[in-house]
């Protein structure tokens, strides 16, 4: 059984009680771990007097913050469960989750509310800014009264004033629901993923144990919080361990991030294939692509000097201290994983979905397997369902600790998910070897049926035309039977060397095509004048692109 997250929290703040523990990066505003405790005991304070009870939801929606940090950790440390919604969903998608999660109260960052109508949200008791300022909303003159007097009740609470003696969460509640983290903003059918204390901690535990940090490390939290990887992997684990997280706040431009890399000098950083791919395509690929540099790259003894100083100047771009380089969401670009296995550069390829909070994959980067996505975590079990897992591919089935306990209000998705012997179907395809490496081939629902049945894995497809000069990214779509490449391109880059973007697109399917079998083949390429659009987690929005 695995430790409970608040075991390692309690034990971090007891010990670190003056150390820094989080930051808003921008705002230049850190709370210690003392500071933090201190801000959990003031929320459960006004939650009591608010009438708030053990069971109740409570919804939290704002940017990377503190204030959201605070908000979360003094919910679930409370008893209640938190309503995670992301801050990029429309007005109302937030409103209309809020009401399906029957959220009791509403904590809100003050740019989210700024957009929102409280009359669409009268179902909740109150709703308040998440750095406690101001109250927008509220049902009864109990609440207005709790939050007028809030700082006299915690007086009245802590007569001798707060300490580390005063911090004890509760620890014997692992099968109760801890989260739900609703993965898009439909209002038709909803997915509210309910994880319990169970996930969460053994998600905790299984990064103390095989991603080891420590007091005094930093962390750049890039990824919302309000998913289940900035979450887990870039909060909850980092303060087990005593690290101190600086949150970005709103998506962070290229040169907002690469500054937070050379002023908090990361332990870990936690990213999709995109972010690592551009950096090699605007900086690595130029010099080392060069033809005497490619000559020499091969070239014993002078090669391990120059892949040497590809790695340093890697390192140094991410700040200089990095320890784990973790990169999930979707497959990696072939070309730019080889060459981070030849630099020895400190990288995995990790899996994980939002149903398993996150994880159910990671290898460590020295026993990592190319193009594979590690091997079960602790507490998983990972089988395919096909008649031969090591050759024939078949849908990802997982079991154990980190699985959901279900979808909030919707019996029908939950029963779709779990087979009749109970494993959940992840909808990925894949084989896993017989050292247990698991190896995605792509999504069941991405997956194109061949002309004579074959199956046709987009991704594989798209991982070959984005290692192609000039092609930023891609997605590849059937019509009438036949498979169309969009291609958003570099077209600065070829107007720069002299050349026509329809012709270079034209030779990079012919390119393509001969590294495919026939039934796969490219038959056209569509040029896209836009980048294309994602999700919060950087990854393709693929269903918009028929």
């Amino acid at each position: 059984m695995a430790k409970h997250l608040f075991d390692y929290l309690q034990a971090t703040i007891k010990r670190d009680w003056n150390d820094p523990a989080i930051s808003d990066y921008i705002e230049k505003k850190t709370d210690s771990y003392g500071q933090l405790a201190e801000q959990i005991a003031r929320w459960h304070v006004l939650f009591k007097n608010m009438g708030i009870e053990k069971g109740d939801k409570i919804a939290l929606c704002g940017r990377n913050s503190t204030y959201w940090a605070t908000c979360f950790l003094s919910t679930i440390s409370y008893g209640a469960v938190a309503v995670s919604i992301l801050d990029a969903f429309h007005a109302e998608s937030i409103h209309y989750l809020v009401k399906h999660s029957d959220a009791k109260l509403f904590l809100v960052g003050d740019q989210v509310f700024k957009g929102l109508d409280k009359k669409a949200m009268e179902q909740v008791e109150a709703i308040i800014c998440q750095d406690g300022s101001e109250l927008y909303y509220a049902k009864n003159a109990a609440s207005e009264k709790a939050f007028k007097n809030w700082g006299e009740l915690f007086k009245t609470a802590y007569p001798k004033g707060f300490t580390a003696d005063d911090v004890n969460y509760p620890t014997d509640n692992m099968d109760d629901p801890a989260v739900i983290n609703y993965t898009s903003g439909s209002t038709g059918d909803p997915k509210g993923v309910v994880l319990n204390f169970r996930s969460l901690s053994s998600n905790v535990e299984f990064g103390q144990d095989r991603i080891p940090n420590q007091a005094g490390w930093s962390m750049v939290s890039m990824l919302p919080l309000a998913h289940m990887f900035g979450l887990t992997f870039e909060f909850l684990y980092q303060l087990a361990g005593g690290c101190h997280v600086n949150f970005l706040g709103k998506a962070p431009s290229p040169q907002i991030l690469m500054k937070a890399f050379s002023e908090v000098h990361p332990y870990m950083i936690l990213t999709v294939p995109l972010v690592v791919e551009k950096i090699f395509k605007g900086k690595i690929f130029p010099a080392i692509k060069k033809p005497l540099v490619r000559v020499l790259w091969h070239i014993p003894g002078i090669n391990t000097i120059i892949r040497k100083k590809v790695h340093q100047q890697l390192m140094a771009a991410f700040g200089g201290q990095l320890k784990y380089l973790i990169i999930g969401g979707a497959a990696l670009n072939r070309e730019v994983e080889k060459c981070l296995k030849q630099i020895k550069f400190p990288y995995c390829v990790g899996y994980g979905m939002t149903e398993c909070g996150p994880l159910l994959s990671y290898t460590p980067w020295d026993k990592f397997k190319l193009r594979s996505c590690g091997q079960p975590v602790d507490r998983m079990q990972i089988t395919i369902d096909s008649l031969d897992p090591q050759k024939q591919v078949g849908e990802i089935l997982v079991k154990g600790d980190h699985v959901l306990l279900g979808y909030y209000k919707n019996p029908e998705a939950t029963a779709a998910i779990f087979t009749s012997d109970g494993w959940m179907r992840t909808g990925d395809l894949g084989i896993i070897d017989k050292e247990g490496n698991v190896f995605i081939r792509g999504r069941n629902k991405s997956m194109i049926l061949g002309p004579s049945g074959q199956n046709i894995y987009p991704e594989e497809i798209e991982d070959k035309v984005n290692n192609m000069p000039y092609v930023l990214e891609s997605v590849l779509v059937c019509r009438n039977d036949k498979l169309v490449a969009l291609v958003y391109p570099d077209t600065a880059a070829i107007e720069k060397d002299g050349k026509k973007v329809e012709e270079e697109m034209n030779l990079m399917r012919v390119h393509v095509n001969k590294l495919l079998p026939r039934f796969c083949q490219v038959a056209e390429v569509e040029i896209v004048k836009e980048e294309f659009e994602k999700t919060p987690k950087r990854s393709i929005k693929r269903y918009l692109y028929k």
